[in-house]
């Protein structure tokens, strides 16, 4: 497994030992021993699979309470990652950073707790993969306007004329200036 800084964030970018032949391929998807190089002791408490078709762009979300670490990756399709730093005495607070996860790269992220996550579906289909390091609280889950110009994300072409949005990530979603952040 090869682990690297994406930007100098927290965020890090996984990328396996993938062994394959004709028959297919076989990969560790987690391991706490190789997991330990982050320098953090992580335990993960839920799982979490979704499937979305092109053009669904899903975030930015987060949890103020029971802060949620994710190891995400696409097993099927493929996604491009995002995670905004929302921890107001960080260096990098306020920025993005971004991926692409797929079947075919087999590239896990590591999104510590303060980070806001989304993913906008690139294929026809996609299936996401999260571990998560504390439940899901609906009551502290937060929304942060994906088209946010204080955050500027740089989404990808998906071949839509619009992304499909939840209601939630529609409606709901606050400013980067509006938004209640990691002190």
């Amino acid at each position: 497994m090869d682990v690297s800084r994406i930007d100098g964030t927290d965020v890090r970018l996984i990328t396996p030992k993938v062994f394959g032949d004709d028959r297919g391929f076989f990969l560790e998807t987690w391991s706490a021993r190789e997991f330990s190089v982050l320098g953090t002791d992580v335990a993960f408490v839920q799982d979490n699979l979704s499937r979305s078709s092109r053009g669904v762009l899903r975030g930015l979300h987060y949890q103020v309470r029971h802060t949620q670490g994710k190891l995400v990756r696409c097993t099927r399709g493929s996604v491009f990652d995002v995670a905004v730093d929302l921890r107001r005495g960080s260096e990098h607070f306020g920025r993005w950073v971004g991926r692409v996860l797929s079947e075919e790269n087999k590239k896990a992220m590591w999104i510590p707790p303060g980070f806001a996550h989304g993913f906008l579906t690139l294929s026809d289909i996609a299936d996401f993969q999260y571990k998560c390091s504390d439940v899901y609280h609906p009551e502290s889950e937060r929304t942060i306007c994906w088209d946010d110009p204080d955050i500027a994300i740089q989404w990808p072409d998906a071949g839509v004329d619009a992304y499909l949005l939840s209601d939630k990530d529609r409606n709901n979603a606050s400013t980067l200036r509006d938004a209640e952040v990691f002190e």
